[in-house]
């Protein structure tokens, strides 16, 4: 069993700087054999003791250098955001996942804010995750093909880009992908973003590309191309003439959507 200052000189050596209870635990005993969880907590006591780690929340703690030990709570969070959250994507779902939404497409419009909610679909895995007030929701989705109900996550790989942001690696929904899941209603609570779709519209409608939006139309964005097309009427008239095409070819034509202020 190894002893406190290898674990303390162990830790200090990881770039991460998160650790959650498991870690500490795989040091001392790799078999985390029941047996040794009384020593696990009285060197977490110990670590805590010496402000040799910081907890963010149950069990998921920082290895802190000076400037942070003078960081309150909300600060210190923020700080370390970006490798908690990529942390808990490694821990639950390892390389299948991308970020979705809006902060997916927020993070095309380069704003790398925390987001007090964020998405993450994959393939197995439906959780909430609460860390201070900010929610990391693992989701799942589905649909039906021939009468059955199928898991769609490999259906969405090839519509996925990666992104490197502080030099941590996140897939996220491609462009056109990101903007259909944030034209759609999925929270009440959050509702939908239309100065962030009227946004990325204005910045990227040359670059956004019709044979995707033809692909993706596959996984009936009904909604989402209606309301899109809508909003780039007056931005873009070949872009509002791709989603009309769209919307027209798959009888998904509305009316009155102007007025009902889509």
């Amino acid at each position: 069993m190894i002893d406190f200052n290898k674990i303390v000189n162990k830790l200090s050596k990881r770039w991460w700087k998160i650790i959650f209870k498991d870690d500490i635990f795989e040091l001392i005993d790799p078999e985390r054999k029941p047996e040794k969880e009384n020593y696990l907590d009285k060197t977490i006591y110990k670590l805590r003791a010496q402000n040799l780690i910081i907890p963010l929340k149950s069990w998921v703690y920082i290895f802190p250098d000076i400037e942070d030990l003078k960081l309150n709570e909300i600060d210190l969070l923020e700080k370390y955001y970006l490798k908690l959250l990529k942390k808990y994507i490694t821990h639950f779902v390892w390389s299948d996942y991308f970020i979705s939404g809006n902060k997916a497409l927020e993070i095309h419009l380069k704003d790398y804010s925390v987001p007090k909610k964020i998405q993450i679909v994959n393939r197995t895995l439906d959780k909430k995750v609460k860390v201070g007030d900010y929610v990391i929701v693992f989701k799942t989705i589905s649909g039906t093909e021939k009468g059955k109900k199928v898991n769609l996550f490999s259906r969405f790989s090839k519509f996925i880009d990666v992104k490197q942001i502080d030099d941590i690696d996140f897939k996220i929904s491609n462009l056109e992908l990101a903007l259909l899941q944030s034209a759609l209603v999925t929270d009440n609570e959050e509702g939908i973003d239309l100065n962030l779709l009227t946004k990325t519209i204005k910045k990227y409608s040359k670059y956004l590309k019709k044979e995707t939006f033809e692909e993706l139309a596959r996984f009936k964005f009904i909604m989402s191309f209606n309301r899109l097309k809508e909003i780039s009427k007056n931005i873009d008239k070949n872009l509002y003439e791709v989603f009309l095409e769209i919307v027209k070819k798959n009888g998904w034509l509305f009316i009155g959507e102007g007025l009902r202020k889509i």
